[in-house]
């Protein structure tokens, strides 16, 4: 299976209009390596951290809620990351999801760049600028993780279409069959 992958936009705009743009060319990009996948799947993590696509959903909102909405703006607005009990991955998606207009109220409605954060963690002092690149690439990062955890689930990657004859995973077991064999 091929998941839909995009070319990011390429823009000659302000720095702060390029940084809104592909800070959500990532988010949606994240969002497509976990559409279709089952809550099973979802869950599903094959490395001792606990990696998994639903844990980097809401890992990447509490992110976000932290970075721009408390430490930069001083609010205090709980955490989007908490995984309650029962949670789902539509739910870690509207989540995310009802994130971004909150955090791009703050990030890109006139504040400058330069501006330091209000409410700053023990580390040196961050500008918004610092903040706005720091989820642009702990985004992408992460979906790159979710695009492998993608492919280990059920062969789907974001570039290459599967080859005729070779199985999901790249001939490497997928993660329903590596579960399946009880681990």
């Amino acid at each position: 299976m091929l998941v839909a992958d995009r070319k990011p936009p390429r823009l000659a705009r302000g720095e702060g209009e390029t940084l809104h743009a592909l800070l959500q060319f990532q988010r949606e990009s994240l969002l497509r390596k976990v559409s279709g996948v089952d809550e099973e799947s979802a869950r599903w993590s094959p490395v001792a951290s606990g990696t998994s696509l639903l844990w980097l959903i809401r890992h990447m909102a509490s992110a976000e809620v932290t970075w721009v909405l408390h430490r930069f703006a001083g609010q205090r607005p709980g955490t989007a990351g908490d995984q309650p009990p029962g949670d789902t991955l539509a739910g870690a998606i509207g989540a995310y999801q009802q994130v971004w207009p909150r955090v791009d109220a703050v990030a890109f409605a006139g504040a400058s760049l330069d501006e330091l954060c209000r409410h700053p963690d023990a580390g040196p002092p961050a500008s918004l600028r610092w903040v706005l690149m720091h989820l642009l690439e702990e985004t992408a990062r992460h979906a790159g993780h979710a695009d492998i955890l993608r492919e280990l689930i059920d062969g789907a990657t974001g570039r290459l279409p599967a080859a005729p004859g070779r199985p999901a995973g790249g001939g490497r077991q997928t993660g329903q069959e590596w579960r399946s064999a009880g681990h």
